[in-house]
């Protein structure tokens, strides 16, 4: 097994989560507002090892709040936000990446023209030698980065090629085993495939696999109902900031799933009105009542 070793921000590689049916992420009513205005409210939400949580809404649905309260970066103004059942109110993403919780964003936070190895490390490099003379130990860094990266299924054949030129789907997938190799127990990928093509994309849906086999909590935000199908376990809608989905895999399907994720109760109350204007089609538009995917109770008080 390769000797892990603490990086320079304090996370340990642990080889498997703790054990336990307890969520390792939980929210219960959870909400933020910024001075007036609200742009999360209500929001049930809890993150199981071995599964993924796919988060799903449009344009201001409250996904990237939802993952700045998770993160760290921003503290919930309501609600609870509870990790291996404990209350936590995360001051930094310092703090949340101790507790295991990893955030890979769409900009991947690499360096495009350094090497694959250097921004695997990057932050977080290997030293050797005595203080105050110490340097990078090049050779252990480049192996345990190859080893590691073949874990989890990614193989490339050389990790001095800058990583600017790995295609989108390949930097997406060294960022994930980034993660997990410096101590993650809960992924959340932001958007991974929102700027890939169906190729691509299919490689870090394969990622997305092989973290949950490994025994990772995933949130995979994504406003794509086609991939979040493919690799979800449960499925949490998010609209206007407030939860109006959330549905294990076998209470839901694919149409379901999508008409939600697209409005599905509005183009149905509207599809009366559409009818009237030439050159519509509503034919495969849904009728009200059509909508039969668990929905989310909206907390009192809100539309």
């Amino acid at each position: 097994m390769t000797d892990k070793t603490t990086g320079t921000h304090g996370a340990v590689l642990k080889d498997a989560p703790p054990e336990g049916d307890g969520p390792l992420v939980e929210l219960r009513g959870a909400g933020k507002s910024y001075g007036n205005v609200r742009a999360l409210h209500g929001v049930d939400l809890t993150v199981h090892a071995g599964r993924v949580t796919c988060v799903l809404g449009d344009n201001g649905a409250g996904k990237s709040t939802l993952i700045k309260i998770i993160s760290g970066l921003h503290q919930h103004t309501e609600g609870e936000f509870l990790v291996d059942g404990a209350p936590v109110r995360f001051t930094s993403p310092r703090e949340a990446l101790d507790k295991g919780i990893a955030t890979v964003y769409q900009d991947l936070a690499t360096v495009p023209l350094m090497p694959v190895w250097r921004n695997f490390f990057l932050g977080s490099e290997m030293t050797r030698g005595p203080w105050p003379v110490r340097r990078l130990d090049i050779a252990r860094m480049k192996r345990t980065a190859d080893e590691e990266l073949r874990n989890m299924g990614i193989v490339l054949n050389d990790l001095e090629q800058p990583i600017g030129t790995l295609s989108g789907g390949q930097r997406q997938s060294v960022a994930i085993a980034r993660a997990v190799y410096f101590g993650a127990r809960v992924l959340i990928l932001d958007e991974p495939t929102a700027a890939l093509g169906v190729k691509q994309s299919g490689v870090v849906l394969k990622y997305i696999a092989a973290a949950r086999e490994r025994g990772l909590g995933v949130i995979f935000i994504t406003h794509n109902p086609h991939h979040a199908y493919m690799v979800g376990d449960h499925f949490s809608v998010l609209r206007l900031g407030t939860l109006e989905l959330s549905a294990d895999r076998a209470e839901v399907g694919l149409e379901e799933l999508t008409n939600h994720m697209a409005g599905g109760a509005e183009l149905a109350a509207l599809k009366h009105e559409l009818s009237q204007v030439r050159g519509v089609d509503v034919e495969e538009l849904p009728e009200e009542g059509d909508l039969t995917a668990p929905v989310a109770k909206s907390p009192e008080g809100t539309s």
